[in-house]
């Protein structure tokens, strides 16, 4: 986007006095930059507060770490029998039948 030059400034000056008149004017110069102060004030303040969020964020937890007597005896598992473990069952696709 190209930017604006001080002639395109004026043209555009003088097409808004044309379209609100003299009267209207100052009161809607009045309301943008009331507008633009608002606006950047509710940046400002959440810029802030993004940034506090960031310095007040606490440290990291510590890891979790194992006791070392749950470490050095683990518990013996239970024994599994044959038939307990049942091998899988898959059925063979039958041949095509030929004509």
């Amino acid at each position: 986007m190209p930017n604006i030059g001080p002639a395109e400034l004026i043209v555009i000056l003088i097409v808004a006095l044309v379209v609100f008149g003299p009267r209207k004017l100052p009161e809607l110069g009045k309301s943008l930059g009331a507008g633009l102060r608002e606006f950047r004030r509710s940046t400002q303040s959440l810029k802030e507060d993004f940034e506090g969020s960031l310095r007040d964020t606490p440290p990291a937890a510590p890891a979790q770490t194992i006791a070392p007597a749950a470490a050095a005896a683990p518990e013996p598992a239970a024994p599994v029998s044959a038939q307990s473990v049942a091998a899988p069952t898959t059925a063979a696709p039958s041949p095509p039948e030929s004509r």
